[in-house]
């Protein structure tokens, strides 16, 4: 304790102090370099304090030797502590003191911060065996829940220790009021050392519930009077100990009994948790929303609550779903302005913890208080939790996940819940419909008369080559492809062969196969009469084009041994076009003797040939 080594690191504590006592100069702080921002309360002092109590320790050193061995969840919570150049620095958990929250508390808050501090003191008569010597409000804290701690146990001792020597030195620096007027008469004459503290708490019930009635809290009244005429009488021995104080029906209200429960959860059964939940819907209907919410908000959310079967089913479903539009007509506990003030923020903190089954349970609840938080609170905290969740091996958080980050898309916009860049992939193809205007059909008569030319195959021809997409003049003639184009058809349909390893196709009559134009086509406009002539010249020149370039010459063909006659009757020629002209008549004449070689070298297969399709002439 008190060494550099307990420095927190990436503290920043604010310049504006919150408190300044005696001994110290309390502030606010945070702790920065944590994933999750934690703020604290930083008590600073000197480390040199004149007086015959500190010649061993200062005040704020005692306080924080105090606050380190004795735990209690009423006590001051211990954080860190540690020395700087001639300063003292402790670290506790976040406060005020109670006078800066004290007017803004009503009677049920009073009357459980009473029951915590009573609680702490018979923590400390009875398990620690030491006095606290110094109850007042100004030992007193308040966290930002609303709950208080003790604190101020600069003049703490033990039992053993509280002599009059001790009293009379510490008694200038404490509380005037709450000092009785013969505690040095009484530490000798009596064997009791708790009743330092009992007359100082009868004191402070006194002065805190000095402007309330019983139309708040019932029973307060008499309790305010044991408080001063018992806790506070001059006899030592008719002043009862304070643990017999539980037992008041000041102390035994609904409201302070469930509050405890909640606070001593570990400490039940399974059997008490069952019952407490099964009941506590309707036990907690009685009592203010803001002060349930003010009261029990992080106790209903605390881990032990989050993690029970029966809460899970009973309370959490009415905690979870804030009332739509503020009405009352629902059974849920708060209206969307109470959930947003003091349940809000502990979700916010409940989010970044990495346990599977609370992050399960509150996504499963998600869409009933999505719209309570901002923008700038879902996708600075929340997004990022639900974008780590998504990456997880628990393949089912992973699904109920994905099914949340589709309840932030309505209020972030995809751009921001899925990242990255998108476009407009997917278009609208429903009809578009124009309202009020309906077509009516009253009777045959309005329908258009019949088209005569549909049963006509020959007009019809006609409309389907016409209605062809317009393509550039040919070279050649008109209605004939020029020989680029007849070249570039070619190319363009070699790459779809089947049969590019093969050379030389042969058909089942041993013949080589060849492509012919077919002649139906010219028969349905021969079978046409003359007055359709001129149409029909047209048509018959742009079906011949369209034939031509289906109908694709085999590679075969191409070879000049298996090139047709020239008496051959063949309606298309190919190679019309192409320069220069040869005449086949005058270069390609071939004698009787010659042809005998040429049936040498012709590969294709006949009935005489061998396997390999080679005739067993010799040369």
């Amino acid at each position: 304790m008190g060494n550099d080594h307990s420095h927190l690191g990436g503290i920043e504590i604010e310049e504006k102090s919150v408190e300044v006592s005696d001994f110290w100069t309390h502030y606010s702080a945070t702790i920065v370099n944590s994933e999750n921002t934690t703020n604290l309360s930083v008590l600073i002092g000197e480390l040199f304090v004149d007086g015959p109590l500190w010649t061993t320790h200062t005040p704020l050193e005692k306080n924080s030797k105090h606050f380190m061995i004795y735990r209690h969840p009423c006590i001051l919570k211990y954080i860190s502590s540690w020395h700087k150049s001639s300063k003292f620095y402790l670290a506790v958990e976040e406060v005020v003191p109670l006078g800066h929250s004290l007017a803004l508390q009503n009677t049920l808050q009073i009357c459980i911060g009473l029951h915590s501090i009573l609680k702490a003191l018979c923590f400390l008569h009875e398990t620690a065996f030491i006095s606290h010597n110094n109850i007042c409000t100004a030992s007193v804290y308040t966290t930002r829940d609303g709950n208080w701690k003790l604190g101020g146990m600069e003049y703490a001792c033990k039992f053993t220790e509280l002599t009059r020597d001790y009293l009379k030195k510490s008694k200038s620096s404490r509380y005037d009021k709450a000092i009785d007027p013969n505690e040095e008469k009484h530490v000798q004459g009596s064997s009791r050392r708790d009743f330092v503290d009992v007359f100082a708490y009868g004191v402070l019930v006194c002065e805190v519930l000095k402007t309330k009635s019983d139309d708040d809290v019932s029973s307060l009244t008499s309790f305010r009077d044991l408080c001063k005429n018992e806790l506070q009488s001059i006899d030592v021995a008719a002043r009862p100990k304070l643990s017999s104080l539980l037992q008041h029906e000041f102390f035994n209200h609904e409201f302070i009994i469930i509050h405890s429960f909640l606070v001593e959860l570990p400490l039940k059964s399974d059997e008490e948790k069952t019952q407490f939940f099964h009941s506590l819907v309707e036990r907690l209907k009685a009592f203010p929303e803001v002060t349930v919410a003010s009261q029990f908000g992080n106790l209903l959310l605390s881990r032990l609550v989050l993690l029970n079967k029966t809460a899970q089913d009973e309370l959490l479903p009415f905690l979870l779903c804030p009332k739509e539009g503020g009405e009352d007509g629902t059974s849920n506990f708060f209206t969307e302005d109470t959930f947003r003030k003091y349940l809000a923020p502990k979700l916010l903190e409940i989010f970044c913890v990495r346990d599977a089954q609370i992050r399960l349970l509150l996504l499963n609840h998600f869409k009933h208080f999505v719209h309570i938080f901002t923008k700038d609170e879902l996708q600075t905290c929340i997004l990022p939790e639900l974008l780590v969740g998504v990456k997880d091996t628990n393949d089912h958080l992973v699904s109920v996940t994905l099914r949340t980050l589709a309840d932030l898309v309505p209020i972030l916009g995809a751009a921001t819940v899925i990242g990255g860049k998108r476009g407009k992939l997917f278009t609208d193809g429903r009809p578009v419909t124009h309202p009020g205007r309906r077509p009516r059909r009253t009777s045959k008569r309005h329908d258009p008369p019949p088209d005569p030319t549909l049963n006509n195959p020959i007009i019809q021809t006609h409309h389907v080559m016409m209605n062809l997409p317009e393509r550039p003049r040919p070279d050649g003639e008109e209605g004939e492809t020029s020989a680029e184009e007849a070249e570039q058809s070619v190319e363009g349909d070699l790459d779809n062969w089947e049969d590019w390893g093969e050379t030389n196709p042969v058909q089942e009559n041993g013949e080589t196969s060849s492509v012919h134009t077919s002649e139906s086509t010219p028969s349905i406009f021969e079978s046409h009469d003359q007055n359709g002539a001129a149409q029909e010249a047209v048509v018959q020149g742009v079906v011949a084009i369209a034939v031509r370039k289906k109908s694709l010459p085999d590679i075969s063909e191409l070879d000049i041994k298996n090139q047709a006659s020239s008496d051959q009757n063949d309606e298309f020629d190919f190679f019309q076009d192409m320069e220069p002209v040869i005449e086949t008549a005058e270069k390609f004449l071939v004698e009787e003797e010659v042809a005998d070689v040429s049936i040498k070298l012709n590969l294709a297969v006949t009935e005489e040939g061998n396997e390999d399709g080679w005739v067993d002439e010799e040369w």
